[in-house]
């Protein structure tokens, strides 16, 4: 079934219905329903009533009934440094993730309160790493060669991951600085832990110029990881087994596909894909930089992006002067990030008018602290 939204966006044999096809993404038959207009309203109105008392984010993923209300749009990270920079708000509601949400709770003062829309709007990357399988794989590691790991963790996983990296002297990194923060971590340690995206992990090292014999896999649903000592011993990095369930399902075959469907295509992913993907494409690169390639091609140009489908279909929205195509055929949603709809972002700026502050995420003080200084160490890296 093929869907049409705009002139320029290319979309092909979209599978409808609605269907699950792996857990965190979900496959449409069509994009999201035009905006009720009484919900409209209602959101116009309440933020009228909240003012400057709120201060509304929106990821780049976030479908465009949500996200035209943002008051800022960006990345993780970007996000929360902004609601950081931002004091005089007293609520900050997060349309996003969980762990995005829990960010800006680390990077925000203590009485500001973060909100996010819909608990349920989790990662499934960063559940791919719970706090008792890095600390037994921690363990594991610190007895086959003590003193030599130190862990780098991706900004897309929980605050608990966050705080062991922090208490453990590692940093963590962005899509964007992977490679600083990478390059930083061997400067203090012989062995890199990266957590918990291994694409991204890969892809970093292996543009780095380290040998794919350099890096092994810790698998946590194997015993010891599925791995030896002898193994770790010869790696320089070890790779968490984990991935973003969008990201994950762009694969070589779809870059060759493409290439033949639209002549003169380029081909932009990003950094969470697949090695086999990245090596095939034109430009790698993060959501933030995504954008900023589309945005300084010139007219005419010709573009099949690897990444998630509301940014796409915004991106050719902005851009009606180019190409825009998604690069495979079943490209899909995140579904824990489209949680967060029109319904429950009214309700929760209607729950802040009348008083109450609804799914109010809190990292504990012990956490925070170990999370702020992973991300501190960030921060510090040298600029590029």
């Amino acid at each position: 079934m093929a869907v049409r939204t705009a002139e320029n966006v290319v979309f092909l044999d979209l599978l409808g219905p609605q269907r699950a096809s792996e857990k965190g993404t979900t496959c449409p038959g069509d994009l999201p329903p035009a905006s009720d207009p009484d919900l409209v309203e209602r959101a116009l109105a309440a933020r009228r009533t909240l003012g400057d008392r709120a201060f509304v984010l929106g990821h780049h993923y976030q479908r465009e009934e949500v996200i035209r209300f943002a008051d800022a749009r960006g990345d993780s990270f970007r996000l929360a440094q902004q609601a950081a920079a931002r004091p005089d708000a007293e609520f900050v509601v997060f349309c996003g993730v969980h762990f995005m949400a829990e960010s800006a709770d680390i990077l925000t003062a203590d009485h500001q309160q973060v909100v996010l829309p819909d608990l349920a709007a989790g990662c499934s990357m960063a559940d791919m790493a719970t706090l008792a399988q890095v600390e037994e794989a921690w363990e594991i590691l610190d007895e086959w060669v003590p003193g030599e790991v130190i862990p780098l963790t991706y900004m897309n996983s929980s605050a608990d991951i966050k705080a062991l990296t922090g208490r453990e002297g590692g940093a963590i990194c962005t899509s964007s600085n992977a490679a600083r923060a990478m390059s930083w971590a061997f400067a203090q340690r012989g062995k890199v832990l990266f957590l918990p995206d291994q694409h991204l992990g890969r892809n970093t090292a292996l543009a780095m110029g380290l040998r794919p014999e350099e890096l092994v896999v810790w698998d946590p649903h194997r015993d010891e990881g599925g791995l030896d000592p002898e193994a770790v011993r010869a790696a320089r990095v070890i790779l968490w087994r984990g991935h973003c369930s969008v990201h994950h399902r762009f694969l070589p075959e779809h870059v060759d596909l493409v290439r033949e469907r639209i002549p003169g295509v380029r081909v932009l992913v990003h950094p969470e894909c697949r090695h086999e993907v990245v090596a095939k494409a034109d430009e790698v690169g993060s959501t933030e930089r995504i954008i900023k390639v589309v945005e300084a091609s010139p007219p005419g140009s010709k573009w099949a992006v690897g990444t998630e489908l509301n940014l796409v279909h915004r991106l050719a929205t902005d851009h009606p002067d180019k190409t825009v195509a998604f690069l495979d055929r079943t490209v899909c949603f995140c579904s824990t990030m489209n949680r967060i709809d029109l319904p429950h972002l009214v309700w929760t700026l209607e729950e802040l008018v009348a008083g109450r502050v609804p799914n109010r995420i809190q990292v504990d003080r012990a956490t925070r602290e170990h999370a702020l200084a992973a991300l501190q160490r960030m921060l510090a890296l040298p600029a590029a």
